[in-house]
């Protein structure tokens, strides 16, 4: 995975056991250079804190795309 520096992925987290196991991803991700953006299920606050994910992604983990505040908001995570 080390040909992730400065690639952009939205990560979107359901409420399921493995959700834990997205915190594994998003560090490797980082590690391997890549910029992280969490959308987290209101289902999936139950297996994960949208805490943790913030942390290890180093950027806001939305509870949903209506987080960003724009109706467009999904654009935005594309840039």
């Amino acid at each position: 995975m080390d040909d992730l520096n400065n690639k952009k992925i939205v990560l979107i987290v359901t409420g399921s056991i493995a959700a834990y196991k997205s915190a594994v991803l998003i560090r490797l991700l980082i590690k391997a250079g890549a910029e992280v953006q969490v959308i987290m299920t209101p289902a999936s606050t139950e297996f994960i804190s949208q805490l943790t994910l913030s942390t290890l992604s180093k950027k806001t983990a939305f509870l949903d795309m209506m987080d960003h505040g724009q109706w467009n908001g999904h654009v935005d995570f594309g840039l």
